[in-house]
């Protein structure tokens, strides 16, 4: 089991609890004294310490948020990976991970807010994240996106449509691709069937010389 929770080497904290979840955190229920038999999971102790900390039975992932959140008070202290991601599916994940870094810092006490990252709203200041995060190649397509409703759209809503987008940047891609085939190939025909150019240029010199030589024909009677 550890295994599937264990902080990797170099690997950053949220990337680490975003992968958590995915493992299936939230479904495994822990009394205090299991969460300390894990042993170290984020490779930093005041994280590990934190983990057992608590008593009663909670989800490892509750667990996990609040002991970063108490290693980590403050939420610029914890910082999602940085650079630019260069794949759709790279910027999908990233901005899931603005949405736990989100969740960190939700009231432990409030057993109403969401449990799930892909449930968070993708709200303004979220969403100015990812922009900035794209490349060239989405940031100026990305930054003039807008929602047609007040509400803002949930995480997994906002994923859905990236995907909607890029496939239709394939689609055209693809389009693009297939026209530019068929002019290659036109253009292929249209070569193999003009004449040789010495062939041409052999029937203009035929041409000139012809009427000369019939000029000077002598008359024969």
């Amino acid at each position: 089991m550890r295994k599937d929770f264990s902080c990797l080497p170099g690997e950053h904290i949220i990337t680490w609890l975003l992968l958590c979840w995915d493992n299936g955190a939230s479904s495994l229920e822990l009394e205090g004294r299991e969460a300390k038999q894990l042993g170290s999971l984020s490779r930093e102790g005041g994280i590990d310490k934190a983990i057992g900390k608590k008593a009663q039975a909670l989800s490892l992932w509750r667990r996990l948020l609040s002991s970063v959140r108490e290693r980590y008070p403050f939420s610029e202290d914890v910082v999602c990976r940085p650079g630019k991601w260069t794949t759709m599916e790279g910027g999908i994940q990233y901005l899931r991970e603005l949405a736990v870094q989100e969740m960190v810092y939700y009231d432990p006490d409030n057993v109403q807010l969401l449990t799930c990252p892909d449930e968070v709203q993708c709200k303004r200041p979220m969403w100015r994240k990812f922009v900035r995060s794209a490349p060239s190649s989405y940031a100026n397509s990305l930054a003039v996106m807008d929602w047609k409703s007040e509400e803002a759209p949930r995480v997994d809503e906002v994923a859905g449509r990236l995907r909607q987008y890029e496939e239709s940047l394939s689609s055209s891609l693809v389009s693009a691709v297939e026209k530019l085939s068929q002019d290659v190939r036109q253009l292929k025909e249209d070569i193999s069937y003009s004449p040789p150019v010495q062939t041409r240029i052999a029937a203009v010199r035929s041409k000139r010389f012809s009427a000369p030589e019939r000029a000077y024909r002598p008359y024969t009677p």
